[in-house]
């Protein structure tokens, strides 16, 4: 595991978000979800692409509270451009639990 400094951690925008649309994405290669994201009135709405499909339906994802990164390059995802990283912790059977903050936050927090 490479050690990083305070710096480095700083510079990675992690923050809390709400999802407010979820849709299907067929094009995928693995199954997914096309999320489209609140952080606030600063950041605004961002999409992302997550597989998370094995453990969230449509329902369980509507309003959900996730950390995601912020500051990364948008990315293309076949027809998808993906704004942001949504985290999470892959199980042993690779299915992905969601990081999520454990009680309701302001959209667009930075996780200290």
């Amino acid at each position: 595991m490479k050690e990083i400094n305070w710096q480095e951690f700083e510079q990675v925008e992690l923050r809390t978000g709400t999802i407010i649309e979820v849709h299907d994405f067929p094009e995928a290669r693995r199954p997914a979800w096309k999320l489209l994201i609140d952080f606030g009135e600063q950041i605004g709405t961002r999409k992302s692409s997550a597989q998370i499909t094995d453990l969230y339906n449509k329902e369980d994802l509507l309003g959900k509270q996730i950390i995601a990164v912020i500051n990364f390059p948008a990315k293309q995802i076949g027809p998808f451009m993906s704004e942001c990283l949504v985290t999470g912790f892959a199980r042993k059977d690779g299915e992905i639990v969601l990081a999520t903050p454990d009680k309701t936050v302001t959209n667009g927090l930075k996780l200290l």
